[in-house]
């Protein structure tokens, strides 16, 4: 099998790193030296938390290779062979969209607009310098003239249609959930309620 083409956010990952330290920093802290129910709210907490922002931040991943598309979202794993996939949707969100019309977001391919317009901006520059007599130097550095985000979308579509075909891309789509996600958020919410009732 071909190794996996893996897309992450670099965004998420250091936020999610940040996030981390700042609960273990916290956290650590109520637990060692809280007094009464310090250190166990502390603790219902961080159960809840700490899965959280792993599943949002550091867990989301695509992942592509010539038979098929793993979507490592923050609750699912979803895994499309290439011959169930029906295209590719970029809107507010990127999106594969199934043959059976299911749609599955892609969390770690996020959509930038801020990204879309200043990448739109570079390539009306490129084609306003282009355009002009004397053969001057462009304004902007060469290189891509495309939102990233957007750019693997385009790989992935490419890879798609290369593939969907295959033999090897044949199958049915599979969801699994992400339990060891949360079942610990689930009882880190359970614990802080019965915390904060009991008072």
């Amino acid at each position: 099998m071909s190794p996996d083409r893996v897309y992450r956010s670099l965004s998420s990952l250091v936020a999610g790193v940040l996030l981390l330290g700042l609960a273990g920093w916290l956290g650590g802290d109520a637990l060692i030296v809280g007094h009464g129910r310090t250190p166990w709210l502390a603790l219902a907490t961080l159960l809840l938390a700490v899965p959280l922002v792993i599943a949002f931040t550091l867990r989301p991943a695509v992942l592509a290779n010539d038979h098929r598309l793993r979507v490592r979202n923050p609750f699912r794993i979803i895994v499309l062979p290439w011959g169930t996939v029906a295209g590719f949707r970029s809107g507010f969100s990127n999106e594969a969209v199934a043959e059976s019309g299911a749609k599955y977001q892609l969390w770690a391919v996020p959509v930038s607009l801020r990204a879309r317009k200043r990448a739109n901006r570079a390539r009306v520059r490129e084609a306003r310098e282009a355009g002009r007599p004397g053969g001057r130097m462009p304004l902007i550095p060469p290189g891509p003239t495309r939102a990233q985000n957007d750019q693997i979308m385009d790989d992935l579509s490419q890879l798609w249609e290369a593939r969907e075909k295959a033999a090897t891309s044949q199958g049915e789509v599979t969801v699994k959930w992400a339990y060891e996600i949360m079942a610990p958020a689930a009882a880190g919410a359970v614990l802080l309620a019965i915390l904060l009732a009991v008072g």
